[in-house]
């Protein structure tokens, strides 16, 4: 059975990252998949800590496959991603692992140029990433009141999205 980790990549405070983030893992919840959830927020990334290590042994290292949520932070992804990302053991953490990425925006962009600029550092870090990458524009319009994406357009396209992920 595939271990996924959805990684919500920003630690603002109660962002529609996070809620995106929350609806990929209830939509895993269909397939033959243990699913995790990391979210950045409130967690240390001045330096490693001890809570980084446990992240890195239970949510990253034994994981191969991870699905990441990006929202948009001034024309590409947030700096918070980056920085998890560097403070990691790099080559146990993502060498020849697989990744599916998600865009999220207030704007029509979806956050393509972020999901681009991210590419570019998942390979440097030897990463395979899914080409279906799915950019949400226009996100706050797409929710409903319990924080959920409620246009069934883009929840069939993330259904289609974990299914090519999954048959990877």
């Amino acid at each position: 059975m595939d271990e996924i980790t959805v990684i919500a990549g920003t630690n603002r405070p109660g962002s529609r990252t996070l809620q995106i983030a929350q609806q990929y893992i209830r939509l895993l919840q269909d397939y033959p998949v243990t699913a995790h959830l990391l979210s950045l927020e409130g967690l240390d990334l001045n330096r490693r800590t001890a809570e980084l290590e446990q992240i890195e042994n239970t949510l990253i290292i034994p994981v191969q496959k991870f699905i990441f949520i990006l929202p948009e932070y001034n024309g590409s992804f947030s700096g918070a991603v980056k920085t998890f990302i560097d403070l990691t053991r790099y080559k146990e953490c993502w060498y020849y692992k697989k990744a599916l990425l998600t865009g999220v925006a207030e704007g029509r962009g979806g956050n393509l140029r972020g999901l681009d600029h991210f590419t570019g550092v998942l390979h440097f870090l030897k990463v395979i990433v899914h080409p279906n990458k799915l950019p949400i524009s226009s996100v706050k319009q797409l929710m409903n009141a319990r924080g959920e994406i409620a246009d069934q357009q883009t929840i069939a396209q993330m259904r289609q999205q974990i299914e090519e992920f999954l048959a990877l």
